[in-house]
């Protein structure tokens, strides 16, 4: 060891933020174990390296007794005064016992141990990066897969894409870029552990935060999303100020923002729909591309019954009763839609009586 040494721990001070002395203590702590091991004692010891000239001195720590039992943990009186004439009883005495070929074994133990805590400082900084990014959107370029990942570079790690969170439209080969959702960031043994989504619904809503600059600036805002990726997906807005519809400011002139996310989610459908504090509208609105004639709600059972036009029955509750499913999502109701001809048979409600309901919702296939 020399001062070269001492310079290095100083340079990776500055460029990688681990402090030198941080450093130093875990040498000497690594220098202990590498003296018992390769000297073959069970000496009680102390290393020091010098912090200004980086020289290396070992010293064999004995306690000062009146009579020694054991030679390799205890000292005289006599004997440690000989060392330094202030040693008192139970003190205990330094001895330097530096091996003359111990500078070999401290090198190789220090390089061991600086780039080990190099690398959990890089692991350390890199976690901290991206536990910030957790629930956030990134772009990241895939690079193999197995039975049951694809693994993803993010630049600096390489994520976990499952297969079972990608959507059934994603087909993706080495070296294409992909756009995640990060789900989970995981500080483990072996490293950062980032787990990436393509049909988590946090998805959709990122992206219209990064398409619509009325959602990032916080003026409309996404009150619930539902989703069924790959297929089609409902999303409720609502405008903090009135003069801002916000409808129409996630569907952007001639549609050009949604598309950009329809595009990006392989063709997925969209529904954009006005939240209202008004559960008979919402719950209308939810229903869209549909026309909603009434809604009964039961607030106990939290149930809304939806009368719908004769015609419209199942467009109401879509394909394999996915409209239906997502209306339930997004506004956390239970839905029973009827058609009006069923709701006069059981329930005797004239058709004369319901009118069409106002609904404002888009839908984008």
């Amino acid at each position: 060891m020399s001062m070269d040494f001492i310079e290095a721990l100083q340079e990776i001070e500055r460029d990688k933020g681990i402090a030198k002395d941080v450093l130093l203590e875990a040498i000497e702590a690594a220098l202990i174990s590498s003296y018992k091991r390769n000297f073959n004692t069970a000496q009680n010891v102390r290393v020091d390296i010098n912090r200004h000239t980086g020289v290396i001195k070992v010293y064999a720590r004995k306690t000062v007794v009146d009579e020694v039992l054991d030679p390799r943990l205890e000292i005289t009186v006599e004997a440690s005064r000989e060392l330094n004439p202030h040693y008192q009883l139970d003190d205990v005495a330094e001895i330097e016992v530096t091996p003359r070929d111990f500078g070999r074994i401290a090198a190789q133990t220090a390089k061991q141990v600086v780039t080990q805590r190099i690398r959990e400082a890089e692991r350390g900084l890199i976690y901290n990066a991206f536990i910030d990014k957790e629930e956030d959107i990134v772009n990241g370029i895939v690079q193999r897969q197995d039975v049951r990942n694809l693994f993803v570079d993010l630049g600096k790690v390489e994520a976990v894409l499952p297969l079972t969170e990608l959507m059934p439209t994603d087909k993706f080969k080495h070296g294409d870029r992909v756009k995640s959702f990060i789900t989970k960031v995981e500080n483990t043994t072996k490293g950062p552990q980032i787990i990436l989504s393509r049909t988590h619904p946090g998805l959709l809503k990122r992206l219209f935060e990064l398409e619509v600059p009325e959602i990032y600036d916080g003026v409309v805002e996404i009150r619930s999303v539902a989703r069924e990726a790959g297929f089609r997906s409902k999303i409720a807005v609502h405008s903090r100020n009135d003069e801002v519809d916000p409808v129409g400011s996630c569907v952007g002139q001639k549609g050009m923002r949604v598309q950009t996310i329809v595009n990006e989610l392989k063709g997925e459908k969209i529904d954009i729909v006005r939240w209202s504090e008004n559960v008979e509208e919402y719950v209308a609105n939810a229903l869209s591309p549909s026309k909603v004639l009434e809604v009964i709600v039961f607030e106990q059972e939290k149930m809304a019954r939806v009368i719908v036009p004769d015609y419209q029955l199942s467009l109401a509750i879509g394909i394999k009763g996915q409209n239906a499913r997502l209306a339930a999502k997004l506004t956390g109701w239970k839905i029973d839609i009827k058609s009006e001809t069923q709701a006069e048979q059981e329930y005797g409600r004239p058709k004369s009586a319901m009118g069409t309901m106002h609904q404002d919702s888009v839908s984008i296939d």
